[in-house]
């Protein structure tokens, strides 16, 4: 039978709990209950106790709560309800997770559920879930629902939330539970093709799409991450965990929100993690001609003056200078000089976006050069290989011959790994 593990502070909502429980159990998964509150006394019984899993966080209970720092609970009963987590998957006691909470209770079973496989269900039910919940979610799938009132009592309101989530939840990990290994998200790249990891924005599509097609050909799975943000932070970390075989990264735009403040960084890893973990990758500066903004009227006015494109009613587009060119060419030379794996970067010496191809807005010879002479200049002297491609990055060919270089050089190491 599938198990479900409820994770929470049974001090604060433990009649909640105590009714989700009931409800999970109605519908034919069992349960296990475990309680990460500190202050009060649990309201229902638990089945892994709130000492338990502070002793999971190397503290002890009595001393934690004589301390009286709240934040301090928090933190360390987050780092013990995800010890616990892990145990009891690995145990094979855990088919899918469910939380509700606040802001504390949200931190301290997010925190757990990102600790867990893709695949895994999770769902958290959260009053913070209507905001900015990329703190909780961060790059796993983890299902949030929005509780529309505080958790506090189950009312008209909030019983058929409660009861859409432990329904949901049941019916995910039964699936779950039930799934034959081979086609577990959570055992990606255990078995089946190689996985290679691709990411693309709306304005590189063309060419990413033959690049996934050549790969898929070549007997690769492709995943692919929208240049969002947090698609290129889930990339970082899934590549982190070794779960590729070879990165495709044709699209850095994230670079450029990250150095002109754009709205849809990746933060200062990107573009570190493959080259940290010695995973063969084939890079291209993909839509480094533009930094993306939200609404047309968000542009900051030093801005206004440049090529600004309206590219949906959401993401209004400014093409960068010259000047921003080249540090970006720079910045991703220095990234790839410091890769452990086999690297290349491609150069679409005709175009970096479907607007900057020939006769597009952002077509600008003079700052795509400033790019790529950068490009050339930082890995002059380096292992990483600079391969000029005389065609824009939405050709079909350029798509094509990256996928045939990243399979040459995945290929080369499984041929030098089985000679070992």
């Amino acid at each position: 039978m599938a198990i479900v593990v409820l994770v929470g502070t049974l001090d604060t909502k433990g009649l909640e709990y105590g009714w989700l429980r009931e409800r999970l159990l109605r519908r034919g998964v069992d349960v296990l209950v475990v309680d990460a509150g500190v202050a009060g006394e649990p309201r229902v019984p638990a089945d892994i106790p709130r000492a338990e899993v502070a002793r999971a966080a190397g503290v002890d209970l009595e001393r934690l709560r004589a301390e009286g720092d709240r934040g301090a609970a928090v933190t360390a009963m987050a780092r013990g309800a995800t010890e616990t987590v892990l145990r009891l998957r690995e145990e094979g006691r855990l088919d899918g997770v469910l939380a509700i909470g606040g802001s504390g209770g949200t931190s301290i079973a997010t925190r757990a559920m990102r600790a867990l496989p893709l695949g895994v269900p999770k769902v958290m039910v959260s009053s913070m879930a209507s905001g900015d919940v990329s703190p909780y979610v961060g790059s796993t799938d983890i299902t949030m629902m929005y509780s529309v009132v505080d958790i506090a009592g189950v009312n008209s309101v909030l019983a058929p939330i409660l009861a859409n989530a432990a329904d949901a939840v049941a019916g995910m990990a039964r699936g779950f539970a039930t799934a034959s290994r081979a086609v577990r998200p959570a055992d990606l790249g255990a078995a089946g093709r190689p996985l290679v990891a691709a990411s693309m924005a709306g304005v590189t599509t063309p060419g990413v799409d033959a690049a996934r097609e050549r790969m898929t050909g070549l007997g690769y799975e492709v995943l692919v991450f929208h240049t969002s943000g947090t698609g290129g932070r889930t990339l970082e970390a899934l590549a982190g965990q070794r779960l590729f075989a070879g990165v495709l990264d044709l699209t850095l735009s994230e670079l450029a929100d990250d150095l002109c403040g754009g709205i849809l960084t990746a933060g200062p890893d990107r573009l570190l993690s493959a080259g940290r973990h010695g995973i063969p990758q084939v890079v291209s500066p993909g839509a480094l001609d533009m930094v993306k903004f939200g609404p047309l009227d968000t542009v900051p006015a030093r801005m206004r003056d440049r090529h600004v494109h309206v590219h949906n009613p959401s993401i209004t587009v400014v093409r960068t200078t010259e000047g921003e060119c080249a540090e970006l060419g720079r910045r991703v030379a220095a990234k790839l000089r410091a890769a452990t794996g086999p690297t290349a970067v491609c150069l679409p010496l005709r175009g970096l976006s479907t607007l900057g191809e020939p006769g597009g807005p952002y077509h600008d010879p003079v700052a795509d050069e400033a790019l790529f002479g950068a490009v050339r200049d930082g890995l002059r002297g380096s292992a990483v290989e600079v391969v000029e491609v005389d065609t824009h990055i939405n050709d079909p060919s350029f798509g094509r011959a990256a996928s045939d270089l990243l399979h040459r050089m995945i290929a080369a190491g499984v041929r030098e790994a089985g000679g070992a």
